[in-house]
């Protein structure tokens, strides 16, 4: 018997047996158990004018009707309705055709609201509801004796399931789990060694607390996922319109905003300190076709970050993928439209336009003006009776911490959860409390669930995905990079574009480089709600090879031998130079060279920039001496040897006015040095690094592994780690050491 069927059978002998027993069915409800199945389903080819064999699900008198084969239910006697033998595979091409089947309960379900008379509930509160149970739902509570919502979900199902739970993972593990998801940082060897001498039963939420309490790292960490989604980004030139919100955003991280208030700053910015800049930035390509107009952009990627709604098919013509129309996409893009936006289907305009309206729960929108239109849609999207809105991001926040989503793919919430009732429990408990993004990771990191080891993979070809526990998750890029800057202490410097002195900083305020972008971070040129982490040649060359990695690595291992001698200070500092001639004029007394350096700082095309150094002059005792003119390309470094008794050099340094066109648009900064200057500290440093470097009585051994892995070496790897390091240690034994543990799955990966 084919296993689809199986589950029917012995889902109908569960429902004859419940009958036998109660005389009656289960009552079932239509606004929060059929509509949304119909929805998320059956919507996709039935719905509309086009809907296939004639059969409309979006319309409850169309419904009754059916279509071209005849009415698809017989109210009152299920096992007659066509709707029935088609779901179940007993009559024709099962249905849905593609996808996953229709689950044995959810069969279930059907028969038992046709058995009950198949009654459309068309109340409002029914009609809006949406796809996928856009009404918030709050599912009973499993009975169970756990304060954290989330175990009780997942006892239960494992009881359903038939596993027994596992133990959870050690304090060590946690601990660097927690920091990870929490900081973005390892534990440094003194708090972990803390942690694990704390002898209270409750330590572990204490710790959860204790690391949101520290807003700062957090909000240092979490800026990376939200500019992913966002499009924002550091280090990058925002030409035109595109505007930075990282001010915002902070802010907002650090002030726990609620997210539907972030939401609604983000759609519909009115105030002064609201971030106009996204409904710019989400304007990512130009508009290359009717498809990609800014309000046609504004309305795919809104939906799919806060909704988890794939509109970019529909956005040339109905969509072969899911349910969503062409006239919905349109119809959102109406609501962040100045002007009438004409339907155009696959670049031919229909000649209609777009009615402004919401894609799910058919809502039009009257709003007279623009601003009153997005005000509307940004109520819409962050209503409570959207339950889409906090689905959404609940379970972006289960895949980021459990490596997997509740439901999967995350940009489709029209997709089967794995559990239904855990999703919903966690997004009305979430709304319920005023949309708390903190208290969201609360609840989750405290979870039994979060502390269960590392799941096994699922098998090859697996019907369906069971959550046995997190799936190991690879350390990104910002994590990478920062944890070796924790490590040894040696943090890289951020350098303003005006600013006389740097800052050190954590490695999202840094323009993205080939060795983050191989480890996964992102350019931004459009939304990113996931990462690619699956190892590539490009990666194992840039790891192995790669001179940026090998030139931090070296810094690293002589910062944590002491030997890391400061960057030489610059006795000349232009700051940002566009056009025109900057005079130098600095007292070069006692120096045996110079060095005259030109940065690019943001030129539009640096290629074409002409500049020089000009009326160079060396004044001492003996009188003074000219140089030549020098032509100073971007980045450039000239070095010169300076005579005996050279006290003091005036020069101008020039950006030519034939380079002054849009094209080009000049932008640099002009150095002096009087030692060898290092290419990334150019600038004066200033300030304490973000996270300081523990100093640590443990031998050096001990601590990389302790800091990097959580844990102390076994005996056989000491002997090799200290063969390597070398007695006394060397740069050069430290450099292999740490290349060697950081290469390695065990520190590459959150387990």
């Amino acid at each position: 018997m084919r296993s689809g069927l199986a589950s029917l059978f012995l889902a109908l002998c569960a429902n004859s047996l419940l009958t036998a027993q109660t005389g009656s069915l289960r009552k079932v409800d239509f606004a929060t158990e059929i509509h949304p199945l119909l929805e998320s389903r059956c919507r996709g080819c039935h719905s509309g004018e086009t809907a296939q064999a004639g059969f409309r699900v979006d319309d409850g008198a169309a419904f009754l009707k059916g279509g071209k084969s005849g009415p698809a239910v017989v109210p009152g006697e299920a096992a007659a309705s066509l709707l029935i033998l088609k779901v179940s595979g007993q009559r024709g091409l099962p249905m849905p055709p593609s996808g996953p089947r229709l689950s044995a309960d959810e069969i279930a379900t059907l028969r038992n609201w046709i058995a009950q008379g198949a009654h459309w509930d068309a109340t409002p509160a029914a009609a809006n509801v949406g796809v996928a149970a856009m009404a918030p739902r709050n599912p009973p509570l499993p009975a169970g004796t756990s304060g954290n919502l989330i175990d009780r979900f997942v006892d239960a199902y494992f009881e359903r399931e038939g596993v027994k739970p596992p133990a959870p993972v050690s304090d060590a593990a946690f601990a660097r789990r927690v920091y990870y998801d929490l900081h973005g940082l390892p534990p440094a060897p003194s708090e972990l060694a803390a942690f694990e001498a704390d002898a209270r039963a409750d330590k572990r939420a204490r710790l959860a607390e204790r690391l949101l309490a520290d807003r700062e790292r957090y909000a240092e960490h979490w800026i990376s996922f939200w500019n992913d989604l966002l499009r924002n980004d550091e280090g990058v030139v925002y030409h035109g319109e595109r505007k930075s919100i990282t001010a915002w955003l902070m802010e907002a991280l650090r002030s726990n905003m609620p997210y539907d208030r972030m939401v609604q700053g983000l759609l519909n910015p009115v105030s002064k300190d609201d971030p106009e800049g996204y409904l710019i930035g989400v304007t990512w390509r130009g508009v290359v076709s009717a498809s990609q107009s800014p309000p046609m952009q504004a309305s795919q990627n809104a939906a799919q970050v806060f909704l988890g709604m794939n509109l970019k098919c529909a956005a040339c013509h109905d969509s072969f993928v899911n349910r969503w129309k062409l006239r919905d996409t349109f119809g959102l893009a109406a609501m962040f439209s100045k002007e009438p936006l004409e339907m155009v289907r696959c670049d031919v305009p229909t000649g209609k336009t777009a009615e402004a309206r919401f894609p799910i729960g058919n809502l039009a929108t009257h709003g007279p003006l623009p601003q009153s239109r997005r005000a509307e849609a940004a109520q819409w999207f962050t209503q409570r009776e959207n339950g889409r809105f906090a689905r959404t991001v609940v379970n972006r926040y289960w895949r980021l911490l459990f490596g997997r989503g509740i439901v999967e793919p995350i940009d489709d919430m029209d997709a089967e959860p794995w559990s239904r009732d855990l999703l919903d429990a966690l997004a009305w408990d979430f709304a319920e409390h005023d949309f708390d993004l903190q208290r969201l990771l609360a609840t989750i990191v405290t979870s039994r669930a979060y502390q269960m080891p590392v799941a096994p993979p699922a098998p090859a070809g697996a019907a369906r995905y069971a959550f046995r526990g997190p799936s190991p998750r690879r350390l990104t890029a910002e994590e990478f990079e920062d944890t070796l800057s924790a490590v040894s202490g040696d943090w890289r410097a951020l350098t303003p574009r005006s600013s006389a002195a740097a800052s050190y900083a954590r490695e999202w305020r840094l323009k993205s480089d080939a060795l983050s972008r191989v480890l996964g971070r992102p350019i931004r040129d459009q939304v990113y709600t996931e990462r690619a982490t699956a190892p590539s040649t490009l990666q194992s060359l840039e790891m192995t090879n790669g001179p940026l990695l090998s030139e931090r690595l070296e810094r690293a291992s002589k910062a944590l031998l002491g030997q890391l001698p400061p960057a030489p200070a610059n006795l000349f500092d232009s700051k940002l130079v566009r056009r025109g001639a900057t005079a130098v004029d600095v007292d070069v007394a006692g120096a045996k060279a110079l060095w005259l350096v030109t940065e690019d700082v943001d030129s539009y095309n640096p290629e074409k920039v002409i500049a020089r150094w000009t009326d160079i002059e060396l004044t001492g005792p003996g009188g003074t001496v000219r140089w030549d003119d020098v032509a100073a390309q971007t980045p450039s470094t000239i070095e010169r040897t300076l005579p005996k008794g050279v006290t003091r050099l005036r020069a101008k340094a020039v950006i030519d006015d034939a380079c002054q066109k849009a094209d080009i648009s000049p932008a640099l900064r002009f150095f002096v040095f009087t030692a060898k200057p290092e290419a990334d500290r150019l600038v004066r440093v200033e300030g304490a690094p973000p996270v300081a470097a523990t100093p640590s009585a443990e031998p050096l051994v001990d601590r990389l592994y302790l800091h990097l892995l959580a844990r102390k070496p076994a005996a056989g790897e000491r002997k090799i780690a200290e063969r390597m390091v070398g007695a006394p240690a060397t740069a050069a034994g430290v450099e292999d050491l740490l290349w060697a543990l950081m290469m390695s799955p065990e520190f590459q990966y959150v387990r």
